[in-house]
C-alpha cells in the first residue's frame, strides 16, 4: 500500500551469523605493518584481535535485542524502502527531531543518545527539552533498501527525509547531522524551510577556506585539518568516489576487511588519545561493522561518494533556517564560523566542545545531547 508505514524489527538469519564466523576464522592475513604505528593502516595485530573477539565472543542476539528496544518501521519513498527508527516521547509538546549518520557510520552511532532526547526527565533533563526522534537509515546503508538505479546523492535524500516527516505527521520539525548527514541535514533546510524549524550540525560540508590576512587559530586548526586529509587520511573517499564497485568485491566478501576499512576511521576521526578502545566499547563498534556486514553494504554506501563528487551534482544553495553548530575539537576539518557564513546565513548557535570528534553522538553523548537541547529550545 503506498505510504504504509510497516513495523521492523532486526532479526538477522543464523545462516548469515554462521558464515561470518567461518569467515573469520578461515582468514587470509597478510604480513605486520613495518611501523610501529597507524601509519600504514590499522595494524594486525588489533585487527586480528578484533576479528578473533568476533567470531568467538561477540554475542550478536543480545546487541540485536538493544538495537530492538528501538521502535522501526519501513515505508516506500521515491520507490525505494526507507528504514528508520520513530521514538515517541511521553512528554506533551515534544518537538519532532530528525537526525542523520554518515560513513562509516549508522544508526548504532545514535544508540546512547535517543532516549535521553525522548525523555529528558528519565535522564536528569527537563520535560521541556523532550523531542520525538526519527533517525533513518541512510539509502543504501543498514537495513535501508539499494538504489537500482544512479541518482541517490545528497538533495534526493534529503527531499526524501522530508516526505517521511510529512508521512509521519510532522509539519514542524528540527533536523540534526554530522558526516553525510551534515549535508543531507543542510539540504533538507534548503529544501523544506516552510516545514523545517532550524538545523544543527557538527561538519560543514561545501565551505570553502576564506582567509584574510594571517589565519586565526581556529582557521589555523582547520586549515592543518584540511593539509592532514588530503595528505594522509583521504583516500579512501577517492576509493569510494570513483570506484565503489571495485572495492566493494573485497569488502563484501571478507569480514576482516570490511571491519578493518570502518575501523581505521575509528582511530583516525575519534577523540580516543591514539586508539579507538579508549572511546568506545569494542561490541558497539562491532555493532557498527555488523549493520555493514549483514546487509551486505560495503557497495551501496560507498556509492554515495560517486553519486555526491561528480561535476555538477549539487546546487548548494543558500541555508536561511536557524542554524546551529557544534564544533567538536578532533572533527576531520572543524567548522569555521566566517567560513560557513557565505552559505549558512543565519548561524544563531555556536559553541566550541571541551572534546570529541567526529562521531559526536557516538563519542560523547552528553555533550551532545546538552548541545542539542539548548540549540533547539531556541527554536520551540
Amino acid at each position: 500500500m503506498p505510504g504504509a508505514v510497516t513495523p521492523f524489527r532486526i532479526a538477522i538469519g543464523d545462516d548469515i551469523l554462521d558464515d561470518l564466523r567461518a569467515r573469520l576464522r578461515k582468514t587470509r592475513w597478510p604480513e605486520a605493518e613495518l611501523v610501529g604505528d597507524w601509519s600504514q593502516g590499522a595494524p594486525l595485530t588489533w585487527i586480528q584481535e578484533i576479528c578473533r573477539y568476533w567470531a568467538e565472543e561477540y554475542d550478536w542476539r543480545r546487541r540485536e535485542a538493544l538495537l530492538n528496544r528501538f521502535a522501526q518501521f519501513t515505508t516506500a519513498i521515491d520507490g525505494l524502502d526507507i528504514h528508520f527508527i520513530h521514538a515517541r516521547s511521553p512528554h506533551a509538546n515534544a518537538m519532532p527531531l530528525i537526525i542523520t549518520h554518515g560513513w562509516p557510520g549508522s544508526i548504532v552511532e545514535f544508540h546512547k543518545v535517543i532516549e535521553p532526547l525522548v525523555d529528558p526527565t528519565a535522564h536528569g533533563g527537563d520535560a521541556a527539552d523532550a523531542f520525538h526522534v526519527v533517525c533513518p537509515s541512510l539509502p543504501g546503508f543498514g537495513f535501508s533498501a539499494k538504489p537500482t538505479a544512479t541518482g541517490w546523492g545528497v538533495d534526493r535524500i534529503a527531499a526524501a527525509w522530508a516526505a517521511l516527516m510529512d508521512r509521519l505527521g510532522y509539519a514542524r520539525y528540527g533536523a540534526q547531522g554530522g558526516d553525510w548527514g551534515s549535508a543531507v541535514t543542510a539540504s533538507l533546510g534548503t529544501q523544506d524551510p516552510q516545514h523545517c524549524a532550524g538545523i544543527h550540525v557538527t561538519l560543514a560540508m561545501a565551505s570553502r577556506p576564506n582567509v584574510q590576512g594571517a589565519p586565526t587559530p581556529q582557521e589555523a586548526r582547520a586549515l592543518k585539518g584540511i593539509k592532514d586529509y588530503a595528505d594522509w587520511d583521504s583516500g579512501y573517499s577517492k576509493q569510494q568516489s570513483t570506484r565503489p564497485q571495485t572495492l566493494g568485491y573485497g569488502l563484501t566478501d571478507s569480514p576482516a576487511g570490511q571491519a578493518a576499512w570502518i575501523l581505521e576511521k575509528f582511530w583516525a576521526w575519534t577523540d580516543c588519545d591514539g586508539h579507538p578502545e579508549n572511546i568506545l566499547g569494542r561490541d558497539e563498534l562491532l555493532d557498527n561493522v555488523m549493520l555493514y556486514w549483514v546487509t551486505a553494504t560495503a557497495t551501496s554506501s560507498a556509492r554515495l561518494y560517486w553519486e555526491s563528487f561528480r561535476p555538477g551534482t549539487r546546487a548548494f544553495d543558500k541555508i536561511t533556517v536557524p542554524t546551529g553548530v557544534a564544533v567538536y575539537p578532533k572533527e576531520i576539518v572543524t567548522p569555521v564560523r566566517h567560513w560557513m557564513e557565505d552559505r549558512y546565513v543565519n548561524i544563531r548557535h555556536w559553541r566550541e566542545m571541551p572534546k570529541g570528534g567526529h562521531f559526536a553522538a557516538f563519542e560523547q553523548p552528553g555533550l551532545f545531547v546538552e548541545d542539542v537541547r539548548a540549540y533547539f529550545r531556541t527554536l520551540r
